[in-house]
């Protein structure tokens, strides 16, 4: 029987469970919440998706289009969505709201105001209406993706920046202690699908204007909003990891 969410001990849970594997987070994530979906769009997510195809047949992946994807991603969408034979639920902006901005402030506003705006029309809004349909989601965030914002994300707690006074949601980072390196040898073992942009440099991906390869040695969060303070890279779906 699911458990009520207010009888969950959130901080016991994850001083549990931050000693053990990703799998074993998954596995209670899954089982102790019927109405739980893992948000999809990069590696990170794939290995979740991977990891819970071992665990049950019966799980929610939900997507986020933004309408500026490279079309490398949108072609790694379908090869996930055939490879595992999932129902990938696919999440788009308001396009009355997009158009707004547009007519306003053109394509590109984004390098002279900042990524923040754009972001809340394209992908945090989008995020929110699904997100409300929740009672738990499933992220591959990881510490080492962002040490000015993530350095201290836990593998489960409650989403701060999604929960409402009526409702909790609960967010699970099972590769939160993960690093790269740790994700890529997963991927290479298991012939896991990846996006054929990270054979040109590509680490962190996101929508093509905001998305660039990175150098040797450079990190991987170099390559997203370049134009920006390190402090400020976070599009909003991860918006607590700033009020931390």
């Amino acid at each position: 029987m699911v458990a009520a969410h207010t009888d969950l001990n959130i901080a016991a849970l994850e001083a549990e469970y931050s000693k053990t594997t990703p799998k074993e987070i998954l596995n209670f994530a899954l089982e102790t919440f019927d109405n739980i979906s893992i948000s999809f769009s990069g590696a990170e997510d794939v290995v979740l998706i991977d990891i819970a195809s071992k665990i049950s047949k019966n799980f929610q992946v939900f997507t986020l289009d933004t309408g500026r994807l490279h079309s490398e991603t949108y072609q790694f969408l379908d090869q996930v969505r055939e490879h595992y034979g999932i129902k990938l639920e696919v999440m788009f902006p308001d396009a009355a709201e997009v158009q707004a901005l547009v007519s306003e402030k053109g394509l590109f506003s984004f390098y002279q105001d900042g990524h923040k705006e754009c972001c809340g029309v394209r992908k945090v809004r989008p995020l929110r209406r699904k997100l409300n349909t929740l009672d738990a989601w499933i992220t591959g965030q990881r510490k080492d993706q962002s040490p000015s914002t993530r350095n201290h994300i836990p593998v489960i707690e409650v989403d701060t920046a999604f929960s409402t006074p009526d409702h909790q949601l609960i967010k699970f980072n099972p590769l939160a202690n993960w690093s790269s390196a740790q994700v890529w040898e997963y991927i290479r073992a298991l012939d896991v699908p990846y996006n054929k942009l990270h054979e040109r440099g590509f680490v962190s991906i996101g929508c093509e204007p905001c998305t660039r390869p990175v150098l040797p040695n450079q990190h991987e969060r170099e390559g997203r909003w370049w134009w920006e303070e390190s402090t400020a890279k976070e599009c909003g779906l991860h918006l607590g990891n700033l009020q931390k």
